[in-house]
């Protein structure tokens, strides 16, 4: 049988889907339903990683390492990992993370971006965390150029690499060819990840299809609780896991009773392929984006498909988000021209 290592994220990559405003009260409720599932690591931060609660990336409700001390306090029997961004997560709040009870860390830069990991990894090696990386936006990058990135990650120390499909924006194939790829760089002993968003709703299929092409870490969450139109839903992954013959240690009642339970209700709106959330996957653009281009959309009066198909015209990534007002502004100012009317502010 196949076993699999499953990373929940509903506490870090939710928090998107949620303005990054879970409480102390949340983050507890569901950090020990999670540990009751028996899954392997509950990645806890900002949405943005650590440091990420700011002006751009938006300010959470609770102190970080408050956040993380109830999570790694809630999860006893559970890794918990946080999720480090060079350039918005420090060496220094890695050290916090790690006093506040985490074992895992996990950096992720842009899929051509390895480089800049390499001292967060070394560091993160020398506390004696296991390390993963993460290529974001891997979509963007073709599968031999990722199979070099990730041998750079290996190098610095990751015990495994993640492809990470942040747009939502694959199928079937690619993720295929590129899991496969990674998995023929790298040496054995480094694993190799996936993480999918659910823009074109095939967050199931594909991370059972990265499974197929050797990836032995996927990523899900309760509810499918995530940016865009969410992450693999944990439960509907192990039930599918079970019907394949794939092991992820996961108990699946306890995982449809976490999601129902305790996750469902804390949903502010549904993370569903709706017409953004579609966009994101047909445009391939960052899921984090969504919110960021609703609020734009709604304050200067124009539609948030046309911003997100925009943005992936330009082929923005993480960290530009100040793109979408300007992408907005602009739009706006087209209507304007063409219909005599004025832009609303």
């Amino acid at each position: 049988m196949t076993a699999i290592r499953i990373t929940d994220v509903t506490l870090r990559d939710g928090m998107h889907a949620v303005r990054h405003q879970f409480s102390l009260e949340d983050a507890r409720a569901i950090a020990n339903a999670l540990d009751a599932t028996g899954v392997e690591i509950i990645e806890a931060s900002h949405g943005d990683g650590l440091g990420g609660s700011s002006i751009q990336y938006g300010f959470a409700k609770e102190d970080e390492e408050a956040y993380l001390r109830t999570v790694c306090e809630s999860a006893p029997n559970t890794k918990v990992a946080a999720l480090l961004l060079p350039g918005i997560g420090t060496v220094d709040d890695m050290k916090r993370a790690v006093d506040c009870g985490i074992r895992v860390i996990r950096v992720a830069t842009h899929s051509t971006e390895a480089d800049i990991s390499e001292e967060h990894m070394q560091e993160a090696r020398k506390l004696g965390l296991e390390v993963v990386g993460f290529l974001m936006l891997s979509h963007m990058t073709p599968a031999s150029v990722l199979a070099e990135e990730a041998k750079k990650m290996a190098s610095y120390g990751a015990h495994c690499v993640y492809i990470v499909d942040s747009a939502g924006a694959m199928l079937m194939d690619e993720v295929a060819e590129k899991v496969s790829s990674l998995r023929a760089a790298l040496p054995p002993e480094v694993e190799v990840g996936f993480h999918a968003h659910n823009n074109l709703g095939v967050s199931v299929a594909n991370s059972i299809e990265a499974v197929r092409a050797g990836a032995v870490r996927i990523d899900a969450s309760l509810a499918g609780l995530g940016a865009g139109a969410g992450n693999t839903p944990l439960e509907v992954l192990v039930a599918a896991c079970e019907k394949l013959g794939i092991d992820t240690g996961v108990d699946l009642y306890r995982a449809m009773d976490a999601s129902e339970d305790v996750v469902r209700p804390r949903m502010p709106r549904p993370v569903i392929p709706d017409r953004d959330s579609l966009t994101l996957g047909y445009a391939g653009v960052y899921s984090s984006f969504l919110l960021h281009a609703d609020h734009a959309a709604k304050r200067f009066g124009v539609d948030a498909r046309d911003i997100l198909l925009e943005l992936g015209k330009r082929k923005v990534v993480g960290g530009q988000e100040d793109m979408i007002v300007d992408v907005a502004v602009r739009l706006a100012q087209m209507h304007a021209r063409q219909t005599g009317g004025a832009i609303s502010t």
